[in-house]
Order: structure tokens, then sequence, then C-alpha cells
């Protein structure tokens, strides 16, 4: 059963990405550090960041937003990578960074999808009866 966010192996992958992220933005030019580092970095912590938060507010909808803000946090973490490697900061084949990005957005949507049927199946409460 699932009771913290840190139950959930999403958030995990999540962190080992954005450690991933910051071993491989640590070899980039220092002429980078607050350009494609930064960025890089900033959206790579992004991804648990919000599941977490997403986890920890009051409702599935919200959880959704916020899982929602996780996969364009990846999706930007991902066009930055690819930009790294045009710019010969890094070899895309040494680096885990997208491996590890495909797996995170996987359990992502497998995540969402999940959460969405739940949603769907949950029983509506009845509407309020019209005075008599």
């Amino acid at each position: 059963m699932v009771k913290s966010y840190r139950d959930l192996d999403v958030w995990r992958l999540g962190l080992d990405l954005a450690e991933a992220v910051y071993q491989c933005t640590s070899s980039f030019p220092k002429r980078e550090i607050f350009g494609l580092t930064a960025q890089m970095r900033r959206a790579a912590v992004s991804v648990p960041s919000n599941i977490a938060e997403g986890r920890s507010r009051s409702s599935t909808k919200e959880f959704l937003q916020f899982l929602s803000i996780a996969l364009g946090s990846l999706a930007e973490l991902e066009t930055q990578f690819e930009l790294a490697i045009r710019l010969g900061y890094t070899d895309g084949a040494v680096h885990p960074v997208m491996p590890l990005s495909d797996a995170v957005g996987k359990k992502l949507r497998c995540l969402q999808k999940s959460l969405r049927a739940r949603l769907l199946l949950r029983p509506k409460p009845p509407a309020p009866s019209p005075p008599l």
C-alpha cells in the first residue's frame, strides 16, 4: 500500500534520474553553469519534486495535475539533453539519462492512467433531493 510518495517507484526512479543529470552536467563547460547546466538540473529535480508534492495533496485530481507537470518537466529535460548532445557537451550513449527518462515517463503515464481509471470508478455522491 502506498502511504507516502516515498513508496512510489516512479518517485525513486525520478531521484535516480536527477542524480544522473547532475553527474552528466558536471562535465559541461563552465560557461554553461548558469545556462544549460542549471536548466537541466532544475527540470530533473522538478520531476520527483512534483510527484512528491502531488502525492501529498488532498485529492486525486490534484495529484494528476502534478503528474502532468512532472511529465512536462521530463519533456523539457529530454529536449535539453538532446541539445547538449548536439553541442558536443555529452555523448548520449555514455550517460543513462535518456533510458532513465524513458522509464520515468512510462511509469508516470501508467500511474496517470491508473488514477484516471480510479476516478471514473468512484461512485458519485447522490444529487441533493429537490425541496418538497
